[in-house]
């Protein structure tokens, strides 16, 4: 196809892309009357075209029926709504439909299942994540391990890259499990780390927690919709997201949850319980005594964010019929070919990319560590036109989401890049 390094070989690869014409189910924002290069996609997704048509569909079912709504909707009744986006969220994360919901917001739901699933003794009560996890991970563990009433510097284990690395091996993830096997009550890491794009090995890791004697979850904010996950598969015992990054279903989304079928057919294990998570078929009998319905709708609080979750449904329907596998696949070629562009800028004194080279342990973001000027350079990018993520000290992160992104936002954003270092 010729050199990599031109225009024209972007657009080549635009018009051989079988995703392109996802792009233009998406409003771009614009900058000077010309769409900007949106490399934000893992902070918040762009608007599907779709979405002001789902939740007018609401509205205009609330203005109609009122509070028929519920049961008497034409197309989706609320009553029901949590239901309508389990099949996609499934094959979104590899699991059987039983075992995810949406609800709730992410850090709600991470508590919500440290309830269930950390439960420390007087001998296993430590809580393993790794150093610099996302603040809202590092204060609700915080806070979980101090509910108990537990000393939090020896209750809290954490992981941080070798010395003069920026990402964690999965060998010293394992043996620092290993090490605190007697002890050890929860694992609990990210899917994919934020600040570096690290896409951690949730199997490896699994299995290493389930020898330990230790329950192991995932906060899968910037891995849902972003990698291939396999969370039934490969045995994981919780996980929770949020929909706004990769799955585009607008700002503060409804979250989702993951419970394993082996925890979810578990009617004794405690949770917080409320009127939504009631067997639907007595719920409005109104009795004492809870019974959780089968699997993650078990854990259902309150009834549904109906305008929230058709938004929610509306990137869902794009989701799924671009399909989990054919993204991935683009997925890997266009943050390959932004690699290989960056290669050619990166110099250990000014530029260098912190994201693990090899294709399977990342998605799509890659985290560029700035060593000079790192500011300086993040505003020019933003004047050019380009919308990237800046993250103290020193670093841009940039991911290109194969549902809206192209080869030629990727050329152009190296060439703007290219100027202002050079």
């Amino acid at each position: 196809m010729g050199n990599k390094n031109t225009l024209a070989y972007a657009q080549q690869s635009d018009n051989e892309d079988p995703l392109k014409a996802f792009r233009n189910r998406f409003h771009i924002p614009t900058l000077n009357g010309k769409e900007v290069i949106y490399f934000t996609g893992n902070s918040l997704g762009l608007q599907p075209k779709n979405t002001k048509t789902y939740i007018e569909e609401e509205l205009d079912g609330w203005a109609t029926l009122g509070v028929d709504g519920h049961f008497h909707s034409q197309k989706r009744p609320w009553f029901y709504y949590h239901k309508f986006s389990k099949e996609a969220l499934a094959k979104i994360v590899g699991a059987l439909p039983s075992e995810v919901v949406s609800m709730n917001s992410l850090t709600t739901n991470l508590h919500m299942m440290m309830v269930s699933f950390y439960r420390p003794t007087s001998s296993r009560y430590k809580i393993l994540i790794e150093a610099g996890a996302f603040p809202s991970d590092q204060y609700a563990v915080e806070s979980q391990i101090k509910f108990h009433n537990l000393p939090y510097q020896e209750a809290l284990v954490e992981i941080a890259p070798r010395e003069g690395e920026h990402t964690l091996r999965t060998e010293d993830i394992v043996k620092t499990i290993e090490e605190h096997k007697e002890s050890l009550a929860l694992v609990m890491l990210s899917g994919v780390q934020y600040y570096t794009g690290q896409f951690f090995d949730i199997k490896t890791i699994t299995e290493a927690g389930h020898r330990a004697g230790a329950l192991v979850g995932f906060d899968l904010a910037h891995a849902v919709g972003n990698v291939p996950l396999a969370l039934h598969e490969h045995q994981v015992d919780f996980a929770a997201w949020c929909s706004y990054k990769y799955l585009n279903s607008g700002p503060g989304g409804v979250s989702g949850i993951f419970v394993h079928e082996k925890h979810g057919n578990n009617p004794d294990i405690p949770r917080f319980a409320g009127w939504w998570g009631h067997d639907e078929e007595e719920r409005f009998r109104m009795e004492k005594g809870f019974k959780p319905m089968e699997g993650a709708d078990g854990w259902q609080v309150s009834n549904v964010n109906v305008l929230s979750s058709a938004a929610h449904l509306a990137a869902l329907e794009i989701y799924d019929e671009a399909g989990m596998d054919a993204l991935r696949e683009k997925s890997l070629r266009l943050t390959g070919y932004l690699e290989s562009l960056l290669k050619e800028l990166e110099n250990e004194n000014l530029l260098q990319i912190i994201t693990p080279s090899d294709p399977k342990a990342r998605g799509c973001q890659l985290s560029l560590l700035v060593n000079s000027n790192g500011k300086a350079i993040f505003e020019h990018l933003t004047r050019s036109g380009v919308v990237a993520d800046w993250r103290e000290p020193n670093v841009i992160r940039v991911a290109p989401v194969p549902l809206y992104n192209t080869f030629k936002d990727v050329f152009n954003f190296y060439d703007i890049l290219k100027k202002v270092i050079y």
